[in-house]
């Protein structure tokens, strides 16, 4: 492979965590962004998870693709399985993107895995709202984590509307308290 891409639609997006060349929004065919993930680890506990993103089947996404230097690429391999592969809740998998200025790379992502315990399938999002605005793990509170990646889809132009309607539903909540 000349060229190594990472495809990054929630976190990755405004915290890659590894050395990049290039950063461009990109779509991936197939799969869209989801809270579909039970976080035990990064935004939640066993006892309370939190939900987190995962790109399941269906529609599409748009995030961000990053090109990583070949002499880079091993390195963030290894950063990136530390990082995704926790639990083994994604499955690694190349895929096809297209980048905003049309060309189209294969690039590195990760997809959630159905048969896994921590798929937490399609939430309404009233019950998003409701696991999200309570749970907090290693990397911090969860409610941050869904407000920071619709804050940094809009300043990257990229409306997300169910994502969206997770964070109004959380300041309803907050607000019945």
């Amino acid at each position: 492979m000349d060229e190594f891409w990472v495809f990054g639609y929630g976190s990755l997006m405004w915290n890659p965590g590894f050395p990049y060349e290039e950063r461009l929004t990109a779509r991936l065919g197939g799969y869209r962004r989801s809270l579909c993930v039970r976080s035990y680890v990064h935004r939640g506990t066993e006892e309370r998870p939190g939900l987190v993103l995962g790109l399941d089947r269906g529609g599409s996404c748009k995030g961000v693709a990053f090109r990583v230097a070949a002499q880079s690429w091993p390195d963030t391999l290894a950063y990136l399985r530390e990082r995704e592969l926790v639990t083994s809740v994604y499955l690694e998998r190349f895929v096809r993107l297209t980048l905003s200025d049309g060309r189209q790379v294969r690039g590195l992502t990760y997809v959630i895995d159905r048969a896994h315990a921590q798929y937490a399938g399609a939430v309404t999002i009233d019950e998003a709202a409701r696991i999200v605005r309570s749970a907090v793990g290693r990397s911090g509170a969860n409610p941050d984590y869904v407000a920071n990646t619709v804050a940094h889809l809009r300043e990257l132009g990229i409306r997300d509307h169910w994502l969206e309607s997770v964070v109004s539903a959380m300041a309803v909540l907050e607000g019945g308290d």
